[in-house]
Formats: C-alpha cells, structure tokens, sequence
C-alpha cells in the first residue's frame, strides 16, 4: 500500500490476529527490517502503526541526508542554515552528538568530520529507535526494527527469553561470530561492506583498529555512535565505552583476536 509520503509499503493490510508480522523498508541508503509480535492489536491497526514508523524513518532520511544535496544537513555544513534554524529534531540528535563525543574521549566526534558536522554514526540508530516509538505506542507485544546492523528492541520474543542477535563474522559472510542476547539495543560498526570508511577524530584521516565493533545498551543512538568509536580507536576506545553503565562493547581485533565486554552475554 502506498504511505502518506508517496513510497510504497508491501506491508500485509490485514494480518491474521496476533499473527507475527514482518517488513522490509529501503531507506537510508540501507534496508530497514521489521519483526512485529502485536498480541492482541489488531492487524488494521498494527498496519497503520508500521506506516507511521517507516515514515519516521524517511523524515529522517529527508533532515539527515549527505547524499539530498538540499536536506537540512547539507545546509547546515554549507552554512546557509544556522542550527536555531534548523527543525526541531537538530536539538535532539546534537545534544546526543554531545554526550557520545564527551563520553568517548572524542573517538566519536562529528564536528571533526571532512565538510563540517557529519552525524552519520549515530543518528541511523537515533532513526531505527524512533522508529521504534510508535509500535510501543500502539501497544505491540513485542517488536524488532533492525537497520543494516543497528538493531532496537522491546519486549521479548514468542518464546519468553531475550533477543538473540546474531554478529557476523568480519572474513565469513555467512558465518557468524558470536550470538547476543539483547534487551533494548545493539550496534555493530566496521569495514564489512563499504570498507575503509570511517574518520579518526583525532587524525581526520580514514582509520579503523577493529575488524568488528558492537555495542549493546539501553539506547541505539548511543549504541551506535560507541561502536563506531570502538572501531575506530579499538582497545583505548573499549576501555572508555564498556567502562560507562548500562553499555557493554564487543570487539574483533583486525588480527581476530576478541575481547568481550563484562556486559555481554553471549549465547551458546
């Protein structure tokens, strides 16, 4: 069905009650999976709820962009539009840019990217956590929104336990490095696809001392940015994100080596 904005949902219109429910959305520049358990909300309604979240998800697509040439972003880095200019949701994500760069010892600095303020690395999983928000509104039982690696989550699956999310292993596509289990979120940042990508704050060239970093805690925007800290500053980078409370690092050291965080459960 179409959505509000014009793009197109294959979402079911009338899934079966209390039937899991299940969508992929391509937004971001990346691929946005939905597991939905809505308990006793019905199908008309669990249908109308995953539309308000993927149309979070293509607003901030439309604030956030690099690639729109005339997204609010890319104002801001050429100057034509202050932040008090900006809307609202600026506050939120450069507050968070705030905590995440204090937080790390500036391994995650988006004021140090080429070409200005670049809030890539973390506000993906600010989207994927908003997106989040109207399921919990409507009242699902359980829910898992999951955007190219960034993962936010409520309640628990049909079988009562927590998530368990699966780590893929940075050299075996199809294989996996470790399973997680996750209560709220998870991030997972390295070189498996678009390779040497990420910047040094404190170089401003291209760096990574992790093959595969993952963060997991109670919020994916700060999940997010902490794992790429960890890529990118690898074990100096560990010790200050697994030291702060309630989040927990994994690392894959480019010679394969593996450090876990004392938060993390892996499961067997």
């Amino acid at each position: 069905r179409p959505t509000r904005t014009g793009r197109r949902m294959n979402c079911p219109r009338r899934p079966n009650p209390g039937a899991s429910v299940t969508h992929v959305e391509q937004v971001m520049g990346t691929v946005v999976s939905f597991v939905i358990h809505p308990g006793q909300l019905a199908g008309v309604a669990v249908t109308e709820t995953l539309l308000g979240a993927c149309e979070v998800l293509h607003r901030a697509d439309s604030l956030f962009s690099t690639w729109i040439p005339h997204s609010p972003l890319n104002q801001l880095r050429r100057g034509q539009l202050s932040l008090a200019d900006c809307p609202d949701e600026f506050e939120e994500v450069t507050h968070l840019c705030t905590v995440a760069r204090d937080t790390s010892g500036g391994w995650f600095d988006p004021w140090a990217m080429p070409g200005g303020f670049d809030p890539t690395g973390l506000v993906k999983g600010w989207a994927v956590e908003h997106a989040l928000d109207p399921l919990v509104g409507a009242g699902v039982k359980a829910a898992l929104v999951n955007g190219g690696g960034d993962i936010a989550a409520c309640g628990n699956p049909p079988s009562g336990e927590s998530w368990r999310i699966g780590i893929r292993h940075p050299w075996r596509p199809q294989g996996l490095a470790c399973v997680i289990s996750v209560d709220a979120a998870i991030a997972t940042s390295g070189a498996y696809e678009r390779g040497l990508h990420l910047i040094d704050p404190h170089s401003r060239q291209p760096a990574i001392q992790a093959a595969s970093a993952t963060v997991t805690g109670p919020t994916l925007a700060l999940a997010d940015a902490y794992a790429t800290a960890v890529a990118v500053g690898g074990d100096p980078a560990f010790d200050l994100i697994d030291g702060l409370d309630e989040y927990a690092a994994y690392l894959i050291r480019p010679d394969g080596s593996e450090r876990f965080g004392s938060g993390i459960t892996v499961v067997s």
